[in-house]
């Protein structure tokens, strides 16, 4: 299945052979995550911090009149601290207790293989997430229990990525995790599809157009991005998929954006 030939041999070998007891520990999957997720997140905080004063970056400002402030900063740090803290730490702890040390195959996966798979996962996500986003919030209940807490922003920023409840963020941990094994991937594209489903949510949250946001590189208008998530947050009806376009506009929920217009 995994072709002798792949250009991911030689690092995968280095990895397999020189970290060997590091990538099979259980709890290995969850720092990657949290890790990327921190250091994806400085770049963006950095340019909200800066704010007006760097004015090439913030003229790719979605809501350019909307920063965020030291309260809400304090906010998202909190939520985000207690839900590691709570229920991550927790769940790292007991799958490292619990869980056998995970076996490395010898062969690295095809290069395309890899971005097959990243892409297959995410496409799988984007479904699961737009079925639980839209019921929670056509079902009041759900949404003033779960996922309020997360449209406390009408203006999304970076920090407000993980600004979300111990049940939202449980579910979406446990997709992330069965997502692979489900598609049967190799373990190094599991990694792979944290990596990048960690960088697209953060972007997604992040409050900018930038020339090198996922929705202008990727064609064809499939893929939302920041500035279709930000329509969210100011029409929470709209826009419930996570990444892609086609499930919003199959079932209606499709709302146009317009892109910064940089003069």
């Amino acid at each position: 299945l995994y072709g002798q030939e792949s250009v991911l041999q030689p690092i995968w070998d280095y990895m397999r052979l020189h970290h060997s007891d590091t990538l099979r520990s259980p709890l290995f999957p969850v720092i990657l995550s949290v890790s990327s997720y921190f250091v994806l997140c400085l770049p963006y905080l950095l340019c909200d911090l800066v704010g007006e004063k760097w004015p090439a970056v913030h003229r790719y400002k979605i809501q350019p009149c909307k920063l965020p402030t030291a309260s809400m900063i304090r906010r998202c740090i909190g939520i985000t601290l207690r839900n590691h803290i709570f229920l991550v730490f927790p769940a790292a702890v007991a799958q490292w207790a619990w869980r056998p040390p995970v076996p490395l195959p010898e062969k690295a996966p095809m290069l395309l293989e890899l971005v097959g798979g990243v892409v297959g996962n995410l496409l799988l996500f984007d479904l699961q997430y737009f079925i639980w986003h839209l019921l929670h919030h056509k079902v009041r209940w759900l949404y003033v229990t779960f996922h309020a807490i997360h449209h406390e922003f009408s203006a999304p920023f970076v920090l407000a990525t993980q600004c979300i409840g111990g049940w939202e963020l449980v579910t979406v941990g446990f997709w992330t995790t069965l997502n692979p094994i489900l598609l049967r991937c190799h373990i190094l594209t599991a990694w792979a599809f944290m990596v990048a489903h960690v960088y697209v949510s953060v972007e997604d949250h992040c409050g900018y157009d930038f020339p090198w946001s996922s929705s202008r590189l990727i064609p064809f208008a499939i893929y939302g991005g920041p500035s279709k998530h930000d329509v969210h947050h100011q029409k929470p009806n709209t826009n419930f998929a996570p990444h892609f376009s086609h499930w919003d506009k199959m079932f209606g929920t499709h709302a146009d954006f317009s892109f910064v217009k940089v003069q």
